[in-house]
């Protein structure tokens, strides 16, 4: 069945050459080969304040450079996140993105006045992709680092909102890839996006 997938680009360098925005197409082209209706931010190309206060985060509009994006997130049915490991983490400019887009009366809402309770998650139904390049071997991040900052943003942001599974696609040594690994990591990457996943 096709989907409506939404992929997220979290590079914040806007340079083509990107490894990050290779590994994008790769899977567009292999969910559009199969009939998913896609959809692509690429959050170098937007232009958004960062959140300073709880008062903005609860209760400032979402900028209008913003409102296309949360809009697509809301359409997605699949969600694909790509972006480089940076000190740990995703970069800052994406964390940035995630805070406008991921806020109350968006992404979930807080319980009505009065009354005690949990947040209510919004984007339930949807699955995403996390996929991360980094200049460590994958496997080191997994068992030594425990994969900490995407743990952190699967529990902490998506599940949070309602979105899983979260899955994990890791590309480790990218510094030194060859040309031949590259190649297959863009046929994997097609491969994820022909299936929808």
């Amino acid at each position: 069945m096709p989907r409506r997938i939404l992929i997220v680009i979290g590079h914040p360098d806007p340079e083509p050459s990107r490894l990050c925005r290779a590994l994008a197409a790769s899977y567009a082209d292999g969910a559009r080969s199969k009939g998913h209706d896609v959809r692509v931010v690429d959050v170098a190309n937007l232009d958004f304040p960062m959140l300073r206060t709880m008062e903005e985060f609860s209760n400032r509009p979402l900028p209008l450079t913003l409102e296309d994006a949360a809009q697509a997130i809301r359409d997605a049915e699949h969600i694909v996140f790509i972006f480089p490991l940076w000190l740990g983490t995703m970069p800052a400019l994406l964390k940035a993105f995630l805070e406008q887009v991921m806020r109350p009366g968006i992404a979930f809402a807080y319980p009505e006045a009065g009354r005690d309770g949990f947040t209510t998650s919004l984007l339930r139904g949807r699955s995403a992709r996390v996929v991360v390049t980094m200049g460590m071997p994958s496997f080191l991040f997994r068992l030594w680092y425990l994969g900490h900052g995407i743990a952190g943003m699967r529990r902490n942001i998506l599940n949070f909102v309602g979105i899983r599974p979260v899955r994990e696609t890791l590309f480790g040594m990218v510094d030194a890839v060859s040309d031949a690994s590259r190649k297959r990591w863009l046929e994997r990457m097609r491969a994820l996006g022909a299936s929808g996943s």
